[in-house]
């Protein structure tokens, strides 16, 4: 089979992702294998490839937005056909014992592996999966737009229901920096009834956010028309997070949804006092995305897509460094 391989990190205007034949893998135990139709091209994946995560294997085969279909199934497997349409998320697998995955939290998992960083992922034609890891994807979601879905939209919607505000009507939600994760969760938040504002740095950014359905746009630094129930922050800037913090009411809740942050040089305590709270956000939970499927194919949530080929892969990395694409770019990989 066809995929593309990274066996040293390196920046991606060197293209370190190289093109070429690998063996197809069989399904174990527990196991299916998937035909690989598009695969999503997320900013962890650059983080990967460039060597801000430290690799914990090599060769590897990135990728995390994966949709397909299951062509054959590994043993001790039941309710799963071949020829179901699913995707495969950033969680690979979680164990289940641990005492994290005994209170529910298994995107903290001590044993948990990940979809192309520590297992090979979807930039291929083929990739197994573990059974009890994979979504089946809606009939009202076509291949394309699902693939962002599997993690944009699935840690956005985890990042949304940690600011507490999911029902809660009329409150007004504060997104700080407007890429594929934060247009996705503009759609949700409107369509869930919450006031939106969006503050990013980028002129054609707010522009574009008012005309997905902010109701309020502007740049970082600028005061809204009122104060914050809650913030998530997409930008991997303290400065920005610092802004947040300033911009929520008492009470009020800043949410982290970034892999990494620059450092907090200092921290005003009277930013935090009147029990404001920050909390982060690491990978999602088996649930998130399943939640976040229904309600995608429910009201409708689509992603701007642009697609690329798979042998083209690094210059899909190249365009999401440099920013210029709002929506999620996604490799077709049939």
């Amino acid at each position: 089979m066809r995929a593309m391989v990274l066996y040293s990190p390196a920046p991606v205007e060197s293209r370190p992702l190289k093109y070429m034949d690998v063996e197809k893998p069989s399904p174990g135990r527990g196991e299916v294998l998937i035909r690989i139709f598009k695969c999503g091209v997320c900013r962890t994946d650059l983080h990967i490839v460039e060597g801000e995560l430290k690799p914990v294997k090599l060769p590897l085969i990135p990728g995390h937005q994966v949709i397909g279909v299951v062509e054959d199934v590994g043993e001790g497997i039941e309710g799963i056909r071949r020829g179901e349409r699913v995707g495969v998320p950033w969680l690979y697998y979680a164990c289940g014992e641990c005492r994290y995955c005994r209170r529910g939290l298994e995107n903290l998992c001590e044993n948990a592996l990940f979809t192309g960083y520590s297992v090979d992922g979807g930039y291929a034609e083929y990739m197994v999966a573990k059974a009890g890891f994979i979504h089946r994807i809606p009939d009202g979601i076509d291949d394309t737009h699902a693939a962002p879905l599997m993690c944009a939209g699935a840690i956005g919607y985890r990042s949304l229901k940690l600011t507490g505000l999911l029902g809660k009507g009329d409150a007004t939600l504060g997104l700080f920096g407007y890429g594929a994760a934060a247009h996705l969760v503009l759609q949700v938040a409107r369509k869930l009834g919450l006031r939106v504002y969006v503050f990013t740095s980028n002129r054609w950014k707010i522009e574009k956010a008012l005309e997905n359905g902010a109701e309020w746009a502007g740049s970082t630094s600028e005061e809204p028309p009122r104060r914050l129930d809650a913030a998530i922050v997409y930008a991997p800037v303290s400065s920005v997070f610092i802004e947040a913090l300033k911009k929520i009411d008492k009470g009020g809740r800043v949410v982290l949804a970034e892999i990494y942050m620059t450092p907090i040089e200092q921290l005003d305590y009277s930013l935090l006092w009147h029990e404001k709270e920050v909390k982060s956000v690491a990978n999602v939970t088996r649930k998130d995305v399943g939640e976040f499927l229904e309600v995608a194919s429910r009201h409708g949530v689509k992603p701007e897509v642009k697609t690329y080929r798979l042998s083209e892969a690094n210059e899909a990395l190249i365009e999401l460094k440099k920013g210029g694409h709002l929506g999620q770019l996604v490799l077709d990989v049939t």
